[in-house]
């Protein structure tokens, strides 16, 4: 059946006058190594539903600039913008220079708002939005035109954008957040203030952080202020404004509507670009107040509004650095709002679930005490699973199955809890489906015992023999070898222990044979390629992974190149596919250094703490100009979770192959002070829960209170500058003189 299709194509498209797209995509495969997926499925969907809105925005955008538009319009289609970018020959416009934006909601609750870096807020997924402007006869405030907003981020028993606007005449903030009701509610509270007659416009747009969404029809509510857009959504107004405005594409946008006296109650577009405003009267030196409310899914099963249930007994920070603090509140906070039931990576773009992602994001939830909704959101997996046992993130990507297998075994050892049986025959079958994809080709020495190639990671490049996989399956035959043990099947225990020591050995022949050709000891993302931003990926050996020692030289020379290369502002640019600086991959380079005692690791927290947004977040990737996000979703879950594993491991932190823990090996000298306090905990760990203070004095004392899963793990002190102290579990303090510290 393929060949007849691939014959209409050619003959259609040359018809035409077309490239015959078959030999397009036949040059197009020879970038990759051959594969059983060239792209996987879901990878397409999505990049075709995101360039298809690039070509609604390509055509509704730049012929109609004098609209208002979100802010990331407002500065990518300025020449006089550093995030200006030229159009001549792109048929899609997309944001790649300001994707921003930050979800409120509620815990267990899986509608998320999302609010623009100028307050405009999207109550609904991929939908219009609610915008206010001040604007009187020859001035006006429209935030998303300003050079500097303000914003910040409530995280007090909610999670609020609290957006604030101001110019030399008007003062204007807003307050979005969701709170609970019938359905939940996404509440936008405004409050204006001017020292001249003006007007307050709180507006619908049919557009929000990526672009376009149409509005075909917005009209008044009966019987109460406000309106229902697309016949289906209302917004409610707390009190009546003085009069409503409409326009439609054809009238142009509502500025140009302002004269039109109270007449007609709803609008329509053909186009899809309806929009209305109620405006306020405001008088010079009164406040006015107006709250919007705008009703989210009736269906709200698992919604609460109790933050403080859901971070009770979760684990807290103190340090003497205010930012680094409210960042790892809000990162905590942060994932207990994406993951209502299942794990979402993003609020937005990436409101889906894959098990890389998942992987991460739960283990810091586990390392912060997040146990609610995690064993749920794991007896999800296995029917995630293919019955020959491949845990299916999107085809074509083999690093899932080692994930899940890694994920539920950590689950059950820092839970200390007897696993499932249903997860226990899943992580066999996944295990088993590792051993039938290895390949077994005696003629090609490169890739022999190793996965096949696949799409990896997607931000490596082209399909390939990636390592970062192969990785992944090592610790995943490993753990399943250990569970197996665990559950009386010595027999299951071997077979995939000798599996994953196979896997090892193959991967390491495989890197050996490589370095006379590449002339460096570190470790490429696949045997086919040049050292590359790709490499990033085989430091998962170290981090989370542990399959290499923490000085293991070719792990600690991949570091060195990627440090050398690839660092710009203190992180990690990374050049494939993101074309931005990635911040949980530059925090996995620290965990590496953090792991090796080199000190290198703080500076680069740092870095990570100064490109965060001012309400605590980071896109997936961060535009080197502007720092605003250009790739991926403008709110990443995954880096949230590296930052609490990193503020988390430089207090405590697990060296599985000597079943020890480190304690406060990350603290940096200048945390040090007198009269000092710090703290970390409770936080699990693979032996038991703990919390650890330091208390600086006369001296520095290291205390822990611990409740162990069994016997004491080994403990030792490494405080940066001072001597280490190895103490067996009866010891719960540690004092150090001031005077210690190594020369």
């Amino acid at each position: 059946m393929w060949p007849l299709w691939k014959f209409i194509l050619r003959r259609l498209a040359r018809a035409q006058g077309f490239l015959d797209p078959m030999v397009v995509i036949s040059n197009l495969q020879h970038f990759s190594k051959p594969s059983e997926v060239w792209v996987p499925v879901e990878l397409l969907r999505s990049g075709a539903v995101l360039q298809a809105r690039g070509l609604i925005n390509s055509q509704a955008i730049q012929n109609n600039l004098d609209w208002v538009w979100p802010f990331w319009v407002e500065r990518q289609f300025n020449p006089n913008d550093k995030a200006f970018i030229p159009r001549a020959f792109s048929l899609t416009h997309i944001n790649l220079t300001h994707r921003n934006w930050t979800a409120v909601g509620l815990p267990g609750f899986s509608d998320f708002p999302i609010v623009d870096p100028c307050g405009l807020v999207t109550p609904f997924f991929d939908g219009w939005s609610v915008d206010a402007w001040i604007i009187d006869e020859k001035k006006s405030l429209i935030p998303s035109r300003l050079a500097y907003v303000n914003q910040d981020l409530d995280i007090e028993n909610t999670f609020a954008v609290l957006t604030t606007s101001k110019s030399e005449k008007f003062f204007l903030e807003s307050r979005a957040e969701v709170k609970p009701g019938g359905p939940p509610v996404c509440v936008i509270s405004f409050n204006a203030l001017t020292d001249q007659p003006a007007w307050l416009m709180i507006c619908i747009r049919p557009y929000n952080p990526e672009g376009v969404s149409f509005i075909k029809n917005i009209g008044r509510l009966d019987g109460v202020e406000g309106w229902m857009v697309n016949k289906k959504e209302e917004v409610h107004l707390d009190h009546k404004p003085f009069r409503y405005v409409f326009a439609n594409y054809a009238s142009g946008d509502l500025c140009a509507n302002m004269a039109q006296e109270q007449g007609p109650v709803s609008v329509s577009c053909n186009t899809g670009m309806a929009t209305s405003a109620a405006l306020y009267s405001l008088v010079p030196g009164q406040r006015e107040r107006v709250t919007v409310r705008v009703p989210l899914s009736p269906s709200a099963a698992g919604a609460s509004g109790n933050w403080g249930k859901h971070v009770q007994r979760s684990c807290s920070l103190k340090v003497p650095d205010p930012k680094f603090e409210f960042l790892f509140n809000v990162a905590v906070k942060t994932m207990i709002l994406h993951s209502p039931g299942d794990i979402y990576p993003g609020p937005f773009t990436y409101k889906r679930f894959w098990f890389r992602d998942a992987a991460f994001i739960l283990q810091a939830m586990m390392a912060a005490g997040l146990s609610r909704h995690m064993e749920e959101i794991m007896d999800r997996f296995p029917a995630r699973q293919t019955p020959l046992g491949y845990f299916v993130s999107q085809e074509g990507e083999w690093d899932s199955n080692g994930q899940a297998i890694w994920i539920m075994k950590r689950f059950r050892d820092t839970i200390n809890r007897d696993i499932k049986k249903e997860w226990m025959a899943s992580i066999y079958r996944g295990a088993q489906w590792i051993e039938r994809k290895r390949r077994t080709s005696d003629n090609d020495p490169l890739h022999t015992g190793l996965l096949p190639a696949g799409f990896s990671a997607e931000h490596f490049g082209p399909s390939d023999f990636y390592y970062w996989d192969n990785f992944w399956a090592v610790a995943g035959l490993r753990d399943a070898s250990a569970l197996a043990s665990t559950h009386d099947d010595p027999k299951l225990a071997e077979d995939f222990k000798r599996e994953a020591d196979g896997l090892l050995n193959a991967i390491e022949d495989s890197v050996a044979s490589l370095q006379n050709r590449l002339r460096c000891p570190g470790i490429p993302a696949s045997p086919s390629r040049r050292m590359d931003a790709g490499a990033i990926g085989c430091l998962v050996a170290s981090y989370p992974l542990q399959i290499y020692d923490a000085r293991d030289e070719r792990i600690l020379q991949t570091t060195k190149f990627l440090m050398d290369k690839y660092f710009l502002q203190g992180a990690f640019y990374h050049e494939i596919s993101h074309s931005g600086i990635n911040i949980y991959l530059t925090l996995h380079i620290a965990q590496v250094l953090l792991r090796a005692a080199n000190p290198r690791f703080f500076n680069i927290v740092k870095s990570v703490a100064d490109l965060a947004t001012p309400t605590g977040q980071w896109p997936e990737a961060i535009h080197p100009r502007t720092r605003g996000g250009c790739m991926g979703d403008g709110q990443h879950v995954w880096a949230s979770a590296e930052w609490v594993m990193m503020l988390r491991n430089m207090f405590v932190r697990e060296e599985q192959a000597e079943r020890m823990l480190v304690l406060c090996s990350g603290i940096p000298k200048e945390w040090i002070k007198p009269k000092e306090n710090l703290f970390l905990g409770p936080t699990r760990t693979l032996y038991g829960e703990i919390s650890v203070t330091i208390k600086v004095e006369e001296c520095i004392e290291i205390s822990w209170q611990a409740q162990w899963h069994g016997k004491a793990p080994r403990i030792e002190i490494r405080l940066p500058g001072h001597e280490s102290h190895i103490v067996d579990g009866n010891v719960t303090s540690v004092k150090i003189g001031m005077m210690e510290a190594l020369i």
